[in-house]
């Protein structure tokens, strides 16, 4: 019997829609939101009519039948810390994607959208290794300030998918790989995996390598300093390091393509600075080596950055030595989710409760 699944992962200003049999996908579609419109709503639980609305036009455009599903699966979002899994979209999960705490996120909707389609044809709603994955070890959330412990927000769905894709190519089981993980995309994460948990990661939002749009780590007095300067809002330092830092602060740009460009035109300083964002990748993956206290298995490199082989090639040069680096350009989070429901729909996995997650973590 093959399974039919509906994938919805909403984003800012966009929601991307896949429908597959089994692992072959069969159709995808991206609708791009007018974000005038988007902005006109109060909250992003507010979209919901909206969003569903676009989803179900789609599906009808392609010729598909809802009537046909086995599950919806949509993109999890800010929810309580919980492990990584599948899980079953219930009310008490609902209450908690309609708050929109301790942030609004566009990925809450899909779980609420998933939800939606799956109960009037009484079928299962999904979603699979939200943003709110944590598992980290209690001795990786220590960071020198008790005010400040390290959280756990990471390219969850990438990086397990891209554990999953590297146990099948060495043959080996995936909760029983130590591999250190880099996603490299508009924000840079870089991940201990081990026994299928993320046990040590560089939130990217706020430390860690420096990448397309993100600042990562810098000099804490010299920001403390240029904080209290009067010459900035908290808005205006919060987009310095997110969405205005890294490549863009630098070279005003976050294309990794228009840097490259100019580098092939003689640009030394953009030379430089994409040799230090190469340098302070391969940095923070060889940190996590101690994490795995020097047992790594491999070094996976994946994201859209992944795409850029000279990029991949400078990281590969200076961590080769600890492990062999496989690469895994992109990242297909769509596929991600429909096998994430799949492997439960197939019996392979326990669908995860998240009420019962939220009481085993608080324990």
């Amino acid at each position: 019997m093959a399974f039919q699944i509906l994938a919805i992962n909403p984003g800012s200003i966009s929601t991307k829609v896949a429908w597959f049999k089994d692992e072959e996908k069969v159709w995808q579609e991206s609708i791009s939101h007018d974000p005038e419109e988007i902005a006109s709503f109060q909250s992003v639980a507010s979209q919901y009519e909206y969003r569903l609305t676009t989803v179900l036009k789609v599906v009808e455009e392609k010729g598909s039948s809802l009537e046909e599903l086995s599950a919806v699966v949509g993109r999890g979002g800010i929810l309580d810390p919980i492990p990584g899994g599948t899980y079953k979209v219930d009310d008490l999960m609902l209450e908690h994607l309609r708050r929109g705490k301790p942030w609004e996120h566009a990925s809450n909707l899909g779980g609420i959208l998933a939800h939606s389609i799956a109960s009037e044809r009484g079928i299962p709603a999904f979603i699979v290794d939200p943003v709110a994955v944590d598992e980290l070890d209690d001795i990786s959330r220590i960071t020198g300030l008790p005010e400040l412990p390290k959280r756990s927000l990471a390219h969850a769905l990438n990086v397990k998918a891209t554990v999953r894709k590297a146990a099948k190519d060495l043959g080996k089981k995936w909760d029983e790989l130590d591999v250190i993980v880099a996603h490299l995309g508009g924000g840079i994460t870089v991940c201990a995996h081990t026994g299928g948990r993320m046990v040590d990661l560089n939130n990217a939002n706020e430390f860690g390598p420096f990448s397309p749009e993100r600042a990562g780590g810098v000099p804490a007095g010299d920001l403390v300093r240029l904080c209290f300067s009067g010459e900035y809002t908290m808005q205006e330092i919060r987009r310095k390091l997110v969405g205005s830092g890294g490549l863009m602060g630098y070279l005003g740009t976050s294309d990794v393509r228009e840097v490259k460009k100019r580098i092939a035109e003689g640009d030394q300083k953009a030379l430089l600075v994409y040799r230090a964002m190469a340098l302070q990748v391969a940095k923070e993956i060889a940190s996590y080596a101690a994490t795995l206290k020097g047992k790594v298995d491999a070094i996976l490199i994946t994201g859209g950055v992944a795409h850029d082989s000279d990029f991949v090639a400078l990281v590969q040069e200076r961590v080769q030595w600890i492990a062999p680096v496989l690469r895994y350009p992109g990242e297909d989070e769509m596929r991600a989710l429909a096998e994430g429901a799949l492997r439960v729909l197939r019996g392979e996995e326990e669908p995860r409760i998240y009420g019962d997650s939220i009481k085993r973590r608080e324990a």
